[in-house]
């Protein structure tokens, strides 16, 4: 078993779990070079809000969008567009990926901006 599919087995029991509560959540994908946020509703089948740094006006404010400065301004991101969509509170999935780095930081300024988690 290689590293990424590590990484999915312990993303499939996550998500077990969130579907289970039946809430909307707040999923994670992170490459080398760039972060993407989701709010998927939840039944899983529509994507209430997203950011990433990808975007357009995102990418002007940051110069590399694979450290932790880019990460939180993501989770900003998503917290303004899931509070527009009329989302406050998400489950946390942060798709198998360790809670430190990227990921901590992108939660922490999405808790900040108002999501609850």
């Amino acid at each position: 078993m290689d590293k990424n599919q590590a990484r999915l087995r312990r993303a499939r029991k996550t998500r077990a779990k969130i579907a289970e509560l039946k809430v909307n959540r707040l999923t994670v994908f992170r490459s080398n070079s760039h972060i993407y946020a989701q709010v998927i509703d939840a039944s899983g089948s529509k994507v209430l809000a997203s950011a990433s740094t990808v975007e357009k006006d995102l990418k002007a404010e940051i110069a590399n969008g694979g450290n932790i400065a880019a990460a939180a301004a993501v989770g900003k991101r998503i917290a303004e567009k899931a509070k527009q969509a009329g989302v406050e509170q998400v489950a946390f999935d942060r798709a198998g990926y360790r809670y430190h780095g990227r990921i901590k930081a992108l939660a922490d300024a999405a808790r900040e901006n108002g999501l609850v988690f």
